[in-house]
C-alpha cells in the first residue's frame, strides 16, 4: 500500500547557497584575521576576529577550532605554493642552485606570510590538509638533500634536521636585518654546508 507523501510547509532550501553563504563568511573571517596579522598581531584573539568579521565568536569557533587552525587556514595557500618549489627544487638539473633557490623561497614566503612561518615553526598541524603539505614538504626537502649529498654539494652528514635549525638561525638574521643580505647569507649558510 502506498501512503501519501507528508508535503513540507515550508519549502527545502537549497544547500547551494548555504555553502556559498558559508564560503563568504569564512572569508570574512580569513580578510579580517590576515588584517590583524599585517597590524603586526600574531596573536589572533578570536573574539577580535569575530568582531571584526561581523559575526558571532561561536562561528569563528566552528570554522576554526584552535588559534593554530586559523593559522594553517590562513597559510594554506603559500605553503602549498612552498612545497611546489620544493618538489620542483627536488628533481632540478643544478642541485646547489636548486637548494639556494629553495632557502631564498623558504625565506621570502615566510616574510611575507606571518602565519606561514607560524606554521612551519610548530610541530604539530592542527588541520589534516597541513600535516599532508608538511609531508610533502619534508619529502621534497630530503630527495633534495639525498641528491645534495651524493653529489658533494654538502657533506654527508647534514641532515634536514641540521638544515631546518640552520635556516631557523638564517631567517632571524633576514628579519633583523630587514631582508637586505639575503644571497650573501644564503652564500653563507650553503658554503658551510660543502663537502
Amino acid at each position: 500500500m502506498d501512503y501519501p507523501r507528508a508535503v513540507p510547509t515550508v519549502p527545502p532550501t537549497n544547500a547551494e547557497p548555504l555553502r556559498a553563504d558559508s564560503a563568504r563568511v569564512r572569508a570574512r573571517m580569513l580578510r579580517a584575521a590576515r588584517e590583524r596579522l599585517a597590524a603586526g598581531d600574531l596573536e589572533l584573539p578570536m573574539n577580535a576576529i569575530a568582531k571584526a568579521a561581523g559575526v558571532g565568536v561561536g562561528t569563528v569557533y566552528r570554522h576554526f577550532p584552535s588559534r593554530q587552525a586559523l593559522l594553517e587556514a590562513l597559510a594554506a595557500e603559500r605553503f602549498a605554493l612552498l612545497v611546489d618549489v620544493a618538489e620542483r627544487a627536488a628533481v632540478g638539473p643544478d642541485v646547489a642552485a636548486e637548494l639556494a633557490r629553495l632557502l631564498r623561497a623558504a625565506l621570502e614566503h615566510q616574510r611575507a606570510d606571518p602565519a606561514l612561518a607560524a606554521v612551519l615553526a610548530e610541530p604539530d598541524a592542527a588541520r589534516p590538509e597541513t600535516r599532508e603539505l608538511g609531508e610533502a614538504l619534508t619529502a621534497a626537502v630530503e630527495r633534495l638533500l639525498e641528491r645534495a649529498r651524493a653529489t658533494g654539494v654538502i657533506r654527508p652528514e647534514i641532515t634536514a634536521g641540521n638544515l631546518q635549525a640552520l635556516f631557523c638561525g638564517l631567517q632571524h638574521t633576514v628579519r633583523v636585518g630587514g631582508g637586505t643580505g639575503t644571497d650573501r647569507y644564503i652564500d653563507i649558510l650553503l658554503r658551510g654546508l660543502r663537502a
